[in-house]
């Protein structure tokens, strides 16, 4: 139960909220909103994975939502369902140029929105897990927004300029990025699937796999210059996280210029 995604519905129509409730309540967990003013109170108290909003309602309409959604560095990676009756060309450019991920009309069959969820939720997971188990690709690669990309920029550059800090915590980088622990955990866990000490970890042997394939420096070296106590924890952290060896990693890039 608890590993169950958690999506947020938006909409006033409370018949709607229900119907696609119990039909979403198998697979996720739901929360629900009346407009977009309260989806916002939900978001910052919840770790919410996936919006499904409807585009008209009162206080807060689903256009305004997104933006805030797609804008906030703290939301910025969630994605965002919009429902509409509104079939017209003009409704949806203005929803996908806001950064809706998707654009579902009324009425819609409850499997093509279950499609549309389970799709969205795997190309994310996809990503995460290309980075985490690739040796040269930037944490940049997890952004889907403008927003995502500054903010996992800064992020990386901040963890390389105190790469050899080996007392580097999630309350330093926090204070460094000028967001609370939690919310900095929580934007950490959602955007990458992993916690801030492995995303420093994982950003540290990323460092080390792009100092070995420039082949200027020795494995003892690299171990040092990004903030690995021993040569031997180095080495086990690299194959685990890799699949491979440094030695191996080494002699495969070398291989491949040869």
């Amino acid at each position: 139960m608890e590993n169950k995604p958690l999506i947020l519905l938006v909409d006033d129509n409370e018949e709607i909220l229900s119907f696609i409730a119990d039909d979403l309540e198998e697979k996720y967990k739901v929360a629900t909103a009346l407009h977009g003013a309260a989806a916002l109170e939900i978001l910052q108290e919840q770790p919410v994975q996936l919006v499904i909003s409807d585009v008209m309602m009162p206080v807060m309409d689903g256009f305004e939502l997104c933006s805030i959604i797609k804008s906030g560095v703290e939301s910025s990676h969630i994605p965002v369902i919009l429902l509409t009756a509104r079939n017209t060309l003009q409704s949806k450019i203005e929803g996908l140029e806001l950064g809706a991920d998707a654009y579902v009309e009324k009425p819609f069959s409850p499997e093509f929105l279950q499609a549309q969820i389970a799709s969205l939720l795997s190309n994310r997971h996809k990503i995460k897990s290309y980075y985490a188990s690739s040796p040269l690709v930037h944490m940049r690669s997890m952004a889907n927004t403008n927003a995502d990309e500054q903010f996992l920029e800064k992020l990386h550059d901040l963890i390389n300029q105190h790469l050899t800090n080996m007392d580097l915590d999630v309350e330093q980088l926090a204070d460094f990025m000028n967001m609370s622990r939690p919310t900095f955990y929580r934007k950490i866990k959602a955007i990458s699937d992993l916690t801030p000490h492995e995303l420093i970890n994982i950003a540290r042997l990323k460092k080390a796999a792009a100092l070995l394939s420039t082949g200027a420096y020795k494995i003892n070296e690299v171990a040092e210059l990004s903030g690995f106590g021993s040569l031997t924890n180095f080495g086990k952290n690299f194959q685990k996280q890799f699949g491979i060896l440094p030695s191996r990693y080494v002699a495969q890039i070398q291989a491949e210029r040869d």
